[in-house]
């Protein structure tokens, strides 16, 4: 078999995956806010829920495709399909096992970062196409958001390229390795990054506490106030894919990937990916949303000046002036 009909097979493997690990995900994300509220959540369709992400989809498939009278046809309608192809195009390069043939790119952190910024792109042409005031401003919202949130997030993923002197995250995954299985390592400024870069990951998924382009009591739903049917289902479903996905580049980055005490492999990759996707969407169901000058604020006052920080750290750690470095 051909190298690169074997690329094929596993760049299908791994969108077929990703993509059933997020459908589930939502199933999961339910049973988990209902057992924090004391409710039962999903409980009609298959055992204790199970088949719910199924029936979500066939009731999305069925409803009417509604396109606003004045709004821009053809960026309303390619909208949705971008935000999902942005969410899921970054997965080519995840190092889901030490023998995995994905993208062994160069540049794979820079990638995956431009690929997340890329994302507001979708979302403001959403709200431009749809004529609509309160999804203007939800995406008004997102571009501001992604922009500043960009930038800590950039700062955070710099300091593991820093020390293992490599952008390829499956370079990183093997530093860390070689010093540490679980590398938020050396604690400073690993661990701080690893937080910095949860935090941003969190507002350029758009999620809670960091949701103000879709604050439902201030703009209805945001950008997808217009939309219905599966076109809505695509921006649903690219938030699944980016908390999963970033969840996937956070463990690489800072918790040694596929690394593990035991057997390296990739199910120390999917527990590491389960176990920061709870953690999100207990910090969801946990806390309230910041106001839109709240969320500023933590960005330029607080994140950007620490991760700067961290950077200089990293930095200094490596040219050894620490006591001859860190190698």
């Amino acid at each position: 078999m051909s190298g690169a009909v074997h690329g094929a097979l596993y760049g299908t493997m791994v969108i077929g995956v990703v993509l059933t690990a997020t459908a589930w995900g939502t199933w999961f994300e339910r049973k988990l806010a209902a057992r924090m509220q004391s409710r039962l959540g999903p409980t009609m369709v298959g055992r204790s829920g199970l088949l719910q992400p199924i029936a979500d989809l066939l009731k999305l498939v069925q409803k009417e495709d509604i396109v606003p009278e004045n709004a821009d046809a053809s960026l309303f309608h390619l909208a949705p399909l971008f935000t999902v192809f942005f969410a899921l195009v970054a997965a080519a390069v995840l190092p889901l096992s030490p023998g995995a043939p994905a993208a062994e790119l160069d540049i794979g952190v820079l990638f995956v970062l431009a690929m997340g910024a890329l994302s507001v792109v979708p979302v403001w042409m959403a709200g431009w196409a749809s004529n609509n005031k309160y999804a203007l401003l939800g995406a008004m919202r997102a571009v501001a958001q992604g922009i500043a949130y960009e930038v800590p997030l950039v700062l955070a993923a710099l300091v593991p390229v820093i020390l293992s002197g490599s952008m390829g995250l499956s370079s990183i995954v093997r530093y860390q390795g070689e010093h540490h299985w679980i590398a938020v390592w050396p604690i400073v400024p690993g661990l701080p990054a690893f937080l910095l870069f949860l935090f941003g990951m969190l507002a350029e998924a758009n999620r809670i506490p960091f949701d103000i382009p879709e604050a439902e009591s201030e703009l209805v739903a945001g950008v997808t106030t217009e939309y219905t049917g599966m076109k809505f289902g695509f921006f649903y479903l690219a938030e699944y894919l980016h908390t999963l996905i970033g969840s996937a580049v956070a463990a690489s980055l800072f918790l040694g990937g596929w690394d593990g005490p035991i057997a390296p492999g990739p199910h120390w990759m999917a527990l590491k990916v389960f176990l920061l996707f709870t953690l999100i969407y207990w910090i969801r169901w946990s806390f309230l949303r910041f106001r839109a000058d709240q969320l500023m604020a933590i960005c330029w006052k607080w994140l950007v000046p620490l991760g700067l920080v961290l950077v200089m750290v990293a930095a200094f750690l490596k040219t050894g002036a620490a006591g001859g470095g860190i190698e």
